[in-house]
């Protein structure tokens, strides 16, 4: 699956190009769409290539789905290592700002100002 985050002509085009060239076939496109536009927010596109089936290791999946949980995403721990910086001429240190969660970048794609905060322990009474 490839991401794309800029949708239009030109940026599926070469995404097509790129990898159906490296043997991959399209499969298919889903685009993410806004509420208040009607251009695709993000594309992704899907490609498949014949091989060998991957073996289904779900203690291993698993295992990568708790340490990224507990430490983020490899992208978010260069960035942390990365994160503040000094401007040369002033020596100010600009702070690095976290990435978004996974669930604040939905909510920000389906056009919600703030993401709806989580309910729990949420208790409904029955109707007398």
């Amino acid at each position: 699956m490839v991401e794309l985050s800029t949708v239009d002509e030109g940026a599926l085009e070469r995404t097509l190009n790129e990898w159906t060239s490296k043997g991959w076939n399209l499969d298919g496109v889903q685009f993410a769409m806004r509420e208040s536009s009607k251009r695709p927010a993000m594309a992704f596109v899907f490609f498949t290539r014949e091989g060998e089936a991957a073996q289904h290791d779900e203690a291993g999946a698993r295992e990568r789905l708790q340490r990224l949980s507990e430490t983020g995403s490899p992208t978010a721990r260069l960035a942390a290592e990365y994160g503040s910086h000094a401007d040369e001429q002033s020596q100010t240190v600009v702070p690095f700002v976290h990435p978004l969660s996974a669930h604040e970048r939905l909510a920000r794609l389906a056009g919600l100002d703030e993401p709806e905060a989580r309910e729990e322990g949420l208790t409904l009474e029955p109707e007398e």
